[in-house]
């Protein structure tokens, strides 16, 4: 019995002197954890008055930029409705909604590589057109009405991009020759293309709804319902890859 006791006191203190050593090795990565803690608040704090400085130089606040972040990370449900549609309408990758008008110089720039996008992926993307005639373009809301006129020949995407070229010069003669060109029924498309409340009214809708879902400016892209402010061909080709 006392050689018992005599080992079980051997076996308490060695279990004492283990925790006292695990206690020392826990004080010791605690205090880690709190200098990494203590450094990482620091670098934090360091970056938020990076960008807070920014903000400042650009004139906003935190609220707004919040407001500018959660507007470009929602997700909007954009409705095809009447709306020309280009490639994959049932089970695409990607589906592109572009906001444009046909007196836009920037939009004239990029109708070349979206055209370039629709050849290259009709099976991956739908890409869907949505009418933004600027206010301070005045033949923007006729040239749309062409488009439309087009539209109802089937033969919309054609027109489409035959007519960017000529963001410059819009005219009623320009509208036409370049509906002889892509093979229109010009009678019809003169009556088709009459700016009346009806057509107005559909140009309008599409307006409406670039307002709604925070369209800035021409061109304005949409991809999965997200809005992109830096839309390009390469962005598409990134996209395209991380859904395989």
């Amino acid at each position: 019995m006392k050689r018992l006791s005599i080992i079980g006191m051997a076996i308490l203190v060695s279990s004492l002197v283990a925790c006292n050593q695990a206690s020392a090795g826990g004080s010791f990565n605690q205090q880690a954890r709190l200098d990494n803690l203590e450094k990482d608040f620091k670098q934090v704090k360091e970056e938020f008055e990076i960008i807070k400085y920014a903000l400042d130089k650009r004139g906003i606040s935190l609220e707004q930029a919040r407001a500018e972040m959660e507007a470009d990370n929602k997700v909007w449900d954009i409705p095809d409705e009447d709306s020309p549609i280009f490639g994959n309408s049932k089970n695409p990758k990607l589906t592109i909604v572009e906001f444009t008008e046909f007196q836009c110089p920037y939009c004239s720039r990029i109708a070349p590589a979206m055209q370039e996008l629709n050849k290259k992926y009709p099976n991956d993307i739908k890409f869907v057109y949505k009418h933004f005639p600027l206010s301070f373009h005045s033949n923007a809301k006729a040239a749309a009405a062409s488009s439309i006129a087009a539209q109802k020949q089937g033969k919309f995407w054609e027109y489409r991009y035959a007519l960017a070229p000529h963001s410059r010069e819009l005219s009623d003669s320009i509208y036409i020759a370049v509906a002889k060109e892509v093979g229109l029924n010009i009678e019809q498309f003169k009556k088709d293309m009459v700016l009346d409340s009806a057509m107005n009214a559909r140009i309008d809708k599409d307006f409406q709804l670039g307002v709604k879902v925070g369209v800035q400016g021409t061109p304005n892209f949409y991809i999965n319902g997200k809005r992109q402010d830096r839309f390009s061909p390469d962005l598409v080709e990134k996209l395209l890859k991380e859904t395989k």
